[in-house]
């Protein structure tokens, strides 16, 4: 299971809703790349599962894995943070080995 923290859940439903599309839900997935291996991808899409998507709602957001990714993000939790320089969403993967510094790439 993936999940989002309150704030994470809130920058969400701020997103979809300048996207002024019904049924649109968080894609979270893993690519290769990054300086540790893998990086995390995340994308706005249709609600709409594709055959092989894991899909797990939280708070009315709809949030969607494709079953390569979910293997290397079961239990991981999305968060929020707000600083003087914006915001950023961050991930935390119990799954993950190592990280490097940019936040977004992970060793499994």
């Amino acid at each position: 299971m993936v999940t989002m923290t309150p704030p994470a859940i809130e920058e969400v439903k701020r997103l979809i809703a300048r996207q002024q599309e019904p049924n649109v839900g968080m894609r979270v997935g893993v690519k290769d790349g990054g300086c540790s291996g893998m990086t995390y991808d995340l994308n706005l899409d249709k609600a709409e599962p594709r055959p092989d998507d894991q899909v797990f709602e939280q708070d009315g957001v709809k949030i969607l894995v494709d079953a390569k990714s979910h293997p290397y993000l079961d239990g991981m939790t999305i968060a929020y943070t707000h600083s003087l320089m914006g915001g950023a969403f961050e991930f935390q993967n119990p799954k993950a080995k190592g990280s490097c510094g940019c936040g977004t790439s992970f060793a499994v």
